[in-house]
């Protein structure tokens, strides 16, 4: 079973962007930050994160059907860069998070949201903000059963 473990994530510097739609489009908003970054010559400072508006695991269903999901996607970044209309720079707020890795794919990852939530309830707490996947490798560079991503809830 995977460990839940209490951690204090710091707010950080990021360069993102947010959208409306299916969460597939995940897969085409990340590189079109990278691309920017890259082009501005953004020093990285941690992997990619996905902001998750919609809380529970109805709402995500929910919207994903209707195309509805408020996405919006990270790079945390040292210093600043120039904004567009789409990309900004700014300040992703932390706090206490639980914590959760899930390993395999992305598409498997409703029991660990289960568990996450399941402890939470335990512990007494409330997710009291959107929740974060921190995807810690490329899918594209390994296996789907080596896929990485830890989940974070903001908790109170």
């Amino acid at each position: 079973m995977e460990e839940i473990s209490l951690v204090d994530v710091p707010t950080q510097k990021v360069i993102g962007i947010r959208k409306k739609g299916k969460y597939e489009l995940i897969a085409q908003l990340l590189p079109q930050i990278y691309e920017y970054a890259m082009a501005l010559k953004a020093e990285f400072a941690g992997p990619p994160i996905f902001v998750c508006h919609e809380i529970t695991l109805e709402e995500v269903m929910k919207a994903d059907q209707q195309g509805t999901a408020d996405i919006e996607l990270a790079i945390p970044i040292f210093g600043s860069i120039e904004e567009t209309d789409d990309i900004k720079c700014y300040d992703l707020t932390g706090g206490t998070m639980a914590k959760i890795l899930h390993k395999g794919p992305y598409q498997d990852c409703q029991s660990t949201y289960e568990k996450l939530y399941s402890w939470i309830e335990q512990q007494g707490k409330k997710i009291i903000g959107p929740v974060r996947e921190v995807y810690l490798n490329d899918p594209n560079e390994v296996a789907p059963e080596e896929i990485l991503t830890e989940i974070y809830a903001p908790i109170g």
